[in-house]
């Protein structure tokens, strides 16, 4: 556009862009102009020739973000390394509760009081987030398996009342009390692994192209990381060497499963790489990189001969810290794919995302 075109628009501008033949300015600083009219007509055509146009080689709306980011604070990552530890202690409990001799009930009472202790952790982390604590009871006015977030809460609070219905029938004697109390066990385990794992279904099925690529992988993962956890936890507790034989053995199997789901997340976004960019790049990157190493770490302590009670504390502080740190990266990745306003183009493209769940669904 020329001057001669922008003169055109506004044929009887004066630099106020007032049209003298539809109105008149009047009042305190009705004469101020904008500069000189053709000078201002030439601004005008200049922001006319600049208006966004999209790449025609990589089309998107204007270099506009189709999706919005999550709002979520650090209260959620938090809470998925709490719960998913809780969960994960749970499964433990229940495992050690199959040893009909005795010899792992103290192993199997302490499950039980940490799973209590980090479900109620994360049950605060969850109601600070939501910022009223009724809205965490309103979740439960009704039961619906098809709402991960609905099912979420209520495995957020069955599972530690069956550990607790669990504990206060632990040592009745035998009879309708006791099997109570063994069925309550078992349930809380059932319950904690659905406690490990369903962060991951819930995160999986948002629009975040890179949550949404690697659905079908986030919830092992998740449920690996929290085992890896739990086991280091409860191994650098305990000095009983029957208990630290069983929680080691939990806990090098969790952290080799987190592993090999962190490698199986990687190659199943990297079919679409936009999409896998944020596991690559930036801060979720570095802070993916960080707890693939901080696990990779605990993993070889844990294999190292002659376990000590310092070792089994180190092997437990880094897988830990890996966990944490594997959360907080998956968060920050899905913020970043929000973001990046080719990445969901691009899945759709390639014929993932939306278009791949209505074929499957």
């Amino acid at each position: 556009m020329n001057v001669l075109q922008a003169e055109a628009i506004h044929p009887q501008t004066d630099g106020r862009d007032i049209d003298e033949s539809v109105a008149e300015l009047i009042g305190e600083a009705a004469h101020q102009e904008a500069g000189p009219v053709e000078d201002h007509l030439a601004r005008i055509a200049q922001t006319w020739q600049t208006l966004p146009e999209p790449d025609a080689s990589d089309p998107t709306y204007y270099d506009r973000p189709m999706l919005k980011e999550p709002v979520w604070k650090g209260f959620i990552p938090a809470y998925y390394f709490v719960g998913g530890l809780s969960g994960a202690t749970f499964a433990l409990g229940a495992a050690a509760q199959l040893d009909r001799s005795g010899a792992l009930d103290a192993l199997v009472r302490r499950c039980h009081r940490v799973g209590v202790i980090g479900s109620s952790i994360s049950a605060a982390l969850l109601i600070a987030d939501l910022g009223r604590p009724e809205r965490f009871l309103y979740m439960l006015r009704v039961f619906r398996p098809t709402s991960p977030m609905n099912m979420g809460a209520w495995i957020l609070a069955g599972a530690p009342s069956a550990a607790i219905t669990a504990a206060l029938f632990a040592r009745a004697k035998p009879g309708l009390f006791r099997w109570i109390g063994e069925a309550a066990g078992y349930t809380s385990g059932v319950l904690g692994v659905a406690l490990a794992t369903y962060t991951g279904v819930l995160v999986g099925t948002s629009a975040i192209p890179v949550w949404q690529e690697s659905r079908c992988v986030l919830p092992l993962l998740f449920g690996a990381s929290a085992a890896a956890s739990a086991g280091a936890l409860m191994g650098a507790i305990f000095q009983d060497r029957r208990a630290a034989k069983v929680t080691r053995v939990f806990g090098i199997a969790g952290m080799a499963a987190e592993l090999a789901s962190t490698y199986a997340m990687e190659k199943r976004v990297a079919e679409v790489p936009r999409v896998g960019r944020p596991l690559k790049k930036g801060l979720s990157g570095a802070l993916w990189k960080l707890a693939s190493a901080l696990t990779a770490a605990g993993l070889i302590t844990s294999l190292l001969p002659r376990q000590t009670r310092k070792k089994r504390i180190v092997a437990g502080a880094l897988a830990g810290a890996g966990s944490l740190m594997l959360r907080f990266a998956v968060q920050q990745a899905g913020v970043a794919s929000a973001r990046d306003p080719r990445a969901a183009f691009h899945q759709q493209r390639a014929g993932h995302g939306g278009s791949a769940l209505e074929r499957t669904g």
